[in-house]
């Protein structure tokens, strides 16, 4: 992927902001800040460019603001802000631990519901899945738990605990709680404890100084485009300020992945489909006096993708945008906004492009200009040669290898047992490789499918023979 600086913000009156939220349905961005700082802002993009193909859209270079509403009703400092898709609400809290809760009334925002504790300061808000239910989590440990009319469903205070954050549980069955001391908590959806996620043990006491952010990918609109919760490498990530992130399969996972970032890392977002998440904070680069803001990119199996220098001194949001093409960053008094451009899996065979995108895998014959669209969960990489293409995806366990044809027909299926990332194909094998090792699936050509032992071994559940070599 490639990323690039591409406007820049300036909040009157030289307000710091601390927060940001991004809607990804409509493209609101909420602006939360010092002095009481809440706005709702949202880029006029104009007529943005759709490939005749599949509508795939690109960021445009340049934008204006179709919509910059102040919001009135908070006074102290705006800390946390958190949409609402479903139901199209807004809902604000500030220092002094009052919450707002806004809605769209003929095409203006205007305050629905207000909160205010008036105890301890809120750490952490997250709507649940569906919209239903929202989770509110104070820094002295108070929790509560309200619909989305308004009404508390229940409310705890766990003693001797400050809170740092909340997260619901892809199901809507549990809440996660992040806790000073570096610890995450497990409790079922009605505030009855259930156990300590796993941290890795080899961590040292400096790596978990603190939890900067707990981010657990939930699925967000519904259709073909979407990346099934299943098929995210690492769909929770526990973020330490020291710049240890923890990627974990699930909260029963006891063999993360952890890397290191080498940065303070002050916050971290998934992105629309949970493949890459972004994280962001400050490092002392090579030859630089003091730290610079920088803001990294990993794969949900926690592999590096791409690092950008940012300017400003005080990072402290960031928000990815509709489809995942650009993201906005709080830094002191401004907002910059980044256009991203992925990379796209394509192969070219048979008069037939095939590429990966927003809506799912595309085949596109170019002589008849008709496009097919084929539903393939988490594609890792495509290959082709003469009239079939070898299309690499993940399954649960194993990696899972496809020939199709020009017309997007599956003709023959196998299991591999690498966590493989890479796939190539020549006129005898479908050579597939992971880090360490690569696998040498022998196919027909003119039949379109891979030798077996038998005719039964052509069932996806048979991985069949194969080759297996290890470099390492």
């Amino acid at each position: 992927m490639f990323i690039y600086l591409s406007k820049k913000i300036a909040i009157p009156n030289n307000t710091k902001v601390n927060c940001l939220a991004w809607h990804q349905n409509q493209g609101w961005i909420a602006v939360g800040g010092d002095d009481g700082l809440l706005k709702v802002l949202k880029l006029d993009t104009g007529k943005e460019s759709q490939s005749s193909v599949g509508g795939q859209s690109a960021a445009p270079a340049s934008v204006n603001l179709a919509m910059n509403q102040t919001l009135q009703g908070h006074s102290g400092k705006v800390q946390a802000i958190t949409w609402n898709e479903q139901y199209e609400k807004l809902t604000s809290s500030d220092e002094s631990g009052l919450i707002i809760v806004w809605m769209l009334y003929k095409g203006a925002w205007c305050e629905e519901m207000i909160n205010n504790r008036n105890k301890s300061v809120v750490k952490g808000m997250c709507w649940n899945d569906i919209g239903l239910k929202i989770c509110i989590v104070y820094e002295d440990g108070a929790v509560i738990v309200g619909s989305v009319d308004g009404n508390r469903i229940w409310g705890k205070e766990f003693k001797k605990t400050s809170m740092l954050g909340v997260q619901w549980s892809s199901d809507s069955q549990n809440l996660l709680f992040s806790v000073k001391g570096g610890q995450v908590h497990l409790y079922d959806h009605e505030g009855n404890f259930m156990n300590k996620i796993t941290i890795q043990n080899n961590l040292g006491a400096n790596d978990l100084a603190e939890i900067a952010a707990l981010r657990y990918y939930l699925k967000r609109t519904k259709g073909i485009r979407d990346t099934p919760t299943k098929s995210v490498g690492r769909p929770l990530v526990v973020a330490f300020t020291s710049g240890c992130i923890q990627f974990m399969r699930s909260y029963t996972d006891d063999k993360p992945v952890v890397v290191y970032a080498n940065m303070s890392i002050g916050c971290c977002e998934w992105n629309e489909d949970g493949t890459v998440v972004a994280v962001a904070g400050t490092t002392k680069l090579q030859g630089d006096s003091k730290p610079s803001n920088v803001i990294q990119f990993f794969s949900s199996k926690g592999e590096h993708i791409r690092s950008l220098k940012l300017p400003g001194t005080e990072l402290s949001s960031c928000a990815w945008g509709p489809g995942s093409l650009r993201i906005c960053l709080s830094i002191d008094s401004f907002i910059y906004f980044a256009n991203i451009r992925p990379y796209y899996l394509w192969t070219y065979f048979a008069q037939t492009m095939v590429f990966s995108s927003n809506q799912g895998l595309l085949f596109w014959d170019t002589n008849n200009n008709i496009c097919r669209i084929k539903s393939v969960p988490h594609v890792i990489d495509l290959a082709s040669h003469n009239n079939l293409c070898a299309v690499l995806s993940h399954d649960e366990a194993s990696s899972r290898l496809s020939l199709c044809t020009a017309l997007s027909t599956s003709v023959d299926t196998r299991l591999i047992p690498l966590d493989a990332v890479f796939v190539r194909l020549n006129g005898q094998f479908a050579i597939i490789a992971s880090r360490t090792s690569f696998v040498l699936c022998p196919y027909v050509p003119s039949q379109a499918t891979f030798l077996s032992d038998s005719s039964t071994a052509r069932d996806a559940s048979h991985p069949g023979p194969h080759l297996l070599y290890n470099m390492f």
